[in-house]
């Protein structure tokens, strides 16, 4: 899977600190999903989609390789 998570936390001007502070996980929990080594549960893409004001696919993109 990729995303799009440190372009839409860059348009909010919101280090991945605050972004984590916002949604309610750690720092390095943001890095992990940045990196593409975490995948979100959907509590917290939910989370993500409500503060980016976006559907959850247009930061989410699943890779030929997750079918």
């Amino acid at each position: 899977m990729e995303n799009t998570i440190k372009v839409e936390r860059a348009i909010l001007n919101l280090t991945q600190d605050e972004l984590a502070k916002k949604i309610g996980v750690s720092r390095q929990t943001i890095n992990s999903i940045e990196a593409n080594r975490y995948v979100p549960s959907t509590v917290l893409a939910l989370k993500l989609s409500q503060l980016f004001k976006k559907p959850v696919n247009d930061f989410f993109k699943l890779n030929a390789d997750d079918y």
